[in-house]
């Protein structure tokens, strides 16, 4: 397929030069502007991984990827923002069809939230009685609904999995039932409005809530084949790519006009410069290569046998967290080949270097996603229910 066509694509490249023009308000403000996640919602780019039947865009990964790219080279929180929204639409296809409508039919709803099991869920009639508290709920300040992990708690005792992994369901809430903690002052990514989340003995009902390990899509296109987890790394590599973009586009721009302290050329023209500029280009370009290859295996494997192997489910997370860091190895480069310049509030360099730095902290695309890859690589037994 020629993703440069598709309407989604086009309509970020349209938004990119506002989320640039308006980076410094979203940093300071540490949410992207209203006006500018209106139009990111009417675009479609929440809705990317939404069933069609429910007017989605149920958009191929590749086009995904591509979409986060583009965003994330115009301002990082913006792509990670849209990352989250887009991918937590996934879970609509996890739902009965009349609660999928009733959460995910409005064009206007933006979804969010943290897989992780940080909350405790008790069962009772109907649904379960939920609390706790969950960090990293990005964008929760424009989410008209949310989710967070719990482990199920049967008389006193965590319910397990046939694993011995505790069952702890994502539980979705309406945004009215959530408290919004102010928590976001931290390093990068400061516009995404990441602050924690908690719910107080809130009733989920059952239908409310979602396995990602037990529980099989009900939606039966090929994107619902593709893995969840294996998705979401692939949406935060695209983001961690984007940045090295525009890290990289605003080094040259820098380059051919400053001249270094003690030197008498343009810092184009200093060969440290000339390495690392090479060096940070193959680095984005490998690992996005490497990316694509290993998306578009698995899209074709979901779409002709409409389930994806163990080995390309692998590749997936091996290439996104090889990209990722990729990614933040070559704004290293540009962040260095800038000198003190780059140190600068007033220059997007530094903020390219904090961004991508937190982008690298996901678990998705940690660097102990090695370590699983590699166990499966060399044959070695491993639980992969999360890959």
């Amino acid at each position: 397929m020629t993703t440069k066509e598709h309407p989604l694509i086009a309509a970020a490249r349209r938004l990119g030069p506002a989320l640039r023009a308006r980076a410094d308000e979203t940093e300071q403000g540490r949410r992207v502007p209203l006006d500018l996640v209106r139009t990111m919602t009417e675009d479609g780019v929440f809705r990317m991984c939404v069933p069609r039947a429910l007017g989605g865009g149920e958009v191929e990964p590749a086009v995904l990827l591509r979409v986060l790219e583009i965003l994330g080279e115009a301002d990082g929180s913006a792509g990670w923002c849209a990352m989250i929204g887009c991918t937590s639409g996934l879970l609509s296809g996890y739902l009965a069809t009349d609660v999928a409508t009733a959460i995910y039919g409005d064009p206007s709803t933006v979804a969010g939230g943290v897989y992780a099991p940080s909350g405790k869920a008790l069962p009772t009639a109907g649904g379960f009685r939920v609390s706790g508290r969950w960090a990293f709920a990005s964008g929760v300040e424009h989410c008209a609904w949310l989710m967070g992990g719990a482990v199920i708690a049967e008389n006193g005792v965590p319910r397990l999995l046939a694993n011995g992994a505790p069952d702890a369901p994502l539980m979705l809430f309406p945004a009215r039932d959530v408290e919004v903690i102010d928590t976001w002052t931290v390093s990068g990514l400061r516009g995404t409005g990441s602050h924690d989340i908690a719910v107080h003995d809130v009733f989920v009902p059952a239908e409310h809530s979602v396995s990602l390990v037990r529980d099989r899509p009900r939606a039966d296109g090929p994107l619902y084949a593709f893995p969840v987890f294996g998705l979401l790394a692939v949406g935060i590599a695209a983001v961690a790519l984007g940045i090295a973009r525009r890290a990289i586009g605003e080094l040259v721009d820098l380059a051919g006009g400053k001249t270094p302290t003690g030197s008498r050329r343009v810092l184009a023209e200093r060969p440290t410069a000339q390495v690392q500029a090479s060096e940070a280009e193959a680095l984005v370009r490998s690992g996005r290569a490497f990316l694509f290859e290993a998306v578009d295996a698995a899209w074709d494997a979901a779409r002709r046998e409409g389930a994806i192997g163990l080995a390309a489910r692998a590749d997936v997370r091996l290439a996104a967290t090889s990209a990722t860091i990729a990614a933040a190895q070559a704004v290293d480069r540009m962040y260095n080949a800038g000198g003190g310049t780059s140190i600068y509030a007033t220059n997007p360099l530094q903020r390219c270097f904090r961004d991508v730095h937190v982008v690298t902290q996901h678990l998705m695309v940690a660097p102990a996603t090695y370590e699983l890859t590699g166990r499966l690589l060399l044959g070695v037994a491993t639980d992969a229910a999360l890959l």
